[in-house]
């Protein structure tokens, strides 16, 4: 199922399912932490995320903006997942045009790419699409949005392409 290797171009769907095996693993401690209180829960769903993404090389984590959201175990790990490869980073390793041109083409035409956090020397692409948005930065990737097949298309193809890219570039 996932790829247990300790190798950086581990793809991020693999990440992803690494992740939600882990967290059903733990649904029980998770329950129970739950139960006791709702910052326990956060804590213990964010240390499952930084032992999954020390596994994959990265810095992943797992965000709640509604906070009733903490209380659906079965969500976790499938929406609203930040991951920092490089949070020095300030420039993309391809022109910022390929990352748009992909949103459109992965995501479908309802995904609006734009420029964003263009300040300091640092790039970014914001994606907007109906049910949420994709913040692209040259070291990290946040998705406030549901995971889906399409979504893990394009991120499978960000980690290939900007995070961990071979020597060819060519999308």
């Amino acid at each position: 199922m996932a790829n247990h290797g300790r190798t950086n171009v581990a793809a991020f769907s693999s990440l992803m399912d690494d992740l939600r095996y882990n967290i059903e693993r733990n649904r029980d401690s998770l329950a129970t932490a739950l139960k006791r209180s709702p910052n326990m829960a956060y804590k213990k769903v964010n240390e499952l995320a930084l032992f999954v993404g020390s596994r994959h090389n990265v810095n992943l984590q797992l965000h709640f903006p509604a906070h009733n959201k903490l209380s659906d175990i079965g969500s976790y790990g499938t929406e609203n997942v930040g991951i920092v490869v490089d949070k020095f980073r300030k420039t993309f390793p391809i022109p910022r045009e390929m990352l748009k041109q992909k949103a459109i083409e992965l995501l479908g035409s309802e995904a609006r790419p734009q420029d964003a956090y263009m300040y300091e020397g640092k790039e970014g692409v914001k994606v907007v699409m109906p049910e949420g948005r994709i913040e692209v930065l040259p070291g990290s990737v946040h998705f406030w949005c549901r995971i889906d097949e399409k979504v893990r298309s394009y991120a499978d193809w960000l980690v290939e392409n900007v995070y961990f890219p071979t020597k060819k570039t060519d999308a």
